[in-house]
């Protein structure tokens, strides 16, 4: 198989839509909260408290399935996990649609808590399409194609962002939900041309080796710390996401911009932005034949522009989402971290830690948040300055966490871990 067949196989370019969908799922009920609740009656403060209380329920669901799928990966295939994840978070996004329908026919439950149930389920399905993919295209690629292959999964995935934003804004919230539930069905009939892992299969033949042990990482210390190393070095770029850009509402008031700042643009630009970040990243750990100096860069570029996003006080709103737009491109080194995380491990291990690591990255907000707001409510320090100060400390950890993992480009990924 020549590199351009490869690249174009039907392993790289499904996953890369499973993303795309698994990408729109994700960020859509961040799109369409204030939509759906107002629609089942929820106004003023108990809209936020809601809205946040259905948030952590997602996030709970993200962080059980990361393990979940993870283990499932390794115990009964990547495909199997591709399968299972897409399915049940279809579902329930669809189900979602018609959860005031529902709760008339189930008894004893109500609208909101089917919501809470439901994004749970949802969370818990989508916290298994990346690990699965990055796993199964990297086994799948040769050595020198992976970082080429990776790229584009995450490239296409994220743009899933920037679709769920169009939907969200020009269609009814019920229809958003419809709509990635639906895409996701589809998918899984073009899964049925993909492949499992040969990796796999023949570790699958020995009886000798424990598969998808998730306690296994904190038995060993040389264990343990590539995988804490391999979380660490991502935080920085979830505190871009999930604090700068998240809470771009708040923070632009600080910073005295001249306009209204919605989260939902800056969402959408930075999310652009991360396309091009994801595509350039992996294009460039190829192009450099270097994991660890592309997250380095990328990790660097990311706390520059940090550091201008706190001293950007009374720009203009189109200046403020252009920034989000380089925090984006600065922040897209997520495929690059999660195939690091990949090539760290053995096969009997690889897609438990390729799907538990972006998870606790993700889940990393909340104690990024629960420091800023320690800075801020109970040390005095301004909000703006409270989101640096962890930010820069999420960037000291994650240097350190780079500096020590190995460099894992074209490391061969046939062997296990005893």
């Amino acid at each position: 198989m020549n590199k351009k067949s490869a690249l174009l196989s039907s392993t790289v370019l499904v996953s890369a839509l499973g993303y795309f969908v698994d990408i729109y799922d994700l960020l859509l009920f961040g799109i369409v909260r204030v939509e759906s609740l107002k629609s089942l009656g929820f106004t003023g403060q108990p809209l936020l408290d809601e809205g946040i209380t259905l948030l952590n329920c997602q996030m709970i669901g993200l962080l059980v399935g990361g393990i979940l799928w993870g283990v499932l990966g390794d115990r009964k295939g990547r495909l199997s996990v591709l399968f299972g994840s897409i399915l049940l978070y279809s579902v329930a996004n669809i189900a979602n649609a018609f959860m005031v329908e529902l709760s008339g026919v189930i008894p004893g439950t109500t609208p909101i808590q089917l919501y809470r149930v439901l994004r749970f389920i949802a969370g818990v399905g989508l916290a298994g399409e990346l690990g699965a993919a990055i796993t199964l295209v990297s086994e799948s690629l040769p050595k020198e194609l992976r970082g080429y292959g990776t790229a584009i999964v995450a490239g296409v995935g994220v743009s899933g962002a920037v679709v769920a934003a169009l939907i969200g804004k020009f269609f009814a919230w019920k229809i958003a939900y419809l709509t990635g539930g639906g895409l996701g069905l589809l998918l899984l009939a073009t899964r049925m041309t993909m492949l499992e892992s040969g990796m796999y299969k023949s570790l699958h033949q020995s009886s000798e080796v424990s598969r998808g042990n998730f306690f296994q990482l904190f038995t060993n210390a040389d264990r343990f710390k590539r995988f804490a190393g391999a979380i660490l070095i991502g935080v920085p770029l979830w505190f871009a996401i999930g604090i700068l850009v998240t809470l771009s509402p708040e923070l632009s008031a600080q910073l005295g911009v001249t306009g209204k700042i919605l989260a939902g643009e800056s969402i959408k630009y930075c999310y652009m932005g991360l396309v091009v970040g994801d595509l350039g990243s992996g294009f460039l750990s190829q192009y450099f034949q270097s994991r660890k100096k592309v997250v380095f860069s990328f990790q660097t570029a990311t706390l520059l522009l940090a550091t201008v996003y706190v001293l950007a006080h009374g720009i203009s709103p189109g200046m403020f989402y252009g920034l989000c737009f380089l925090i984006g491109c600065a922040s897209g080194y997520w495929a690059v971290f999660v195939t690091v995380a990949a090539e760290q491990f053995g096969t009997n291990l690889r897609a438990t830690v390729a799907t538990s690591v972006p998870n606790f990255v993700r889940a990393s907000v909340v104690p990024l948040t629960m420091g800023m707001q320690f800075l801020n409510q109970k040390m005095g320090v301004p909000l703006l300055w409270s989101a640096y100060a962890v930010g820069i400390g999420s960037g000291v950890l994650a240097y350190i966490a780079l500096f020590l993992l190995e460099e894992t480009h074209g490391k061969d990924l046939d062997f296990v871990e005893r």
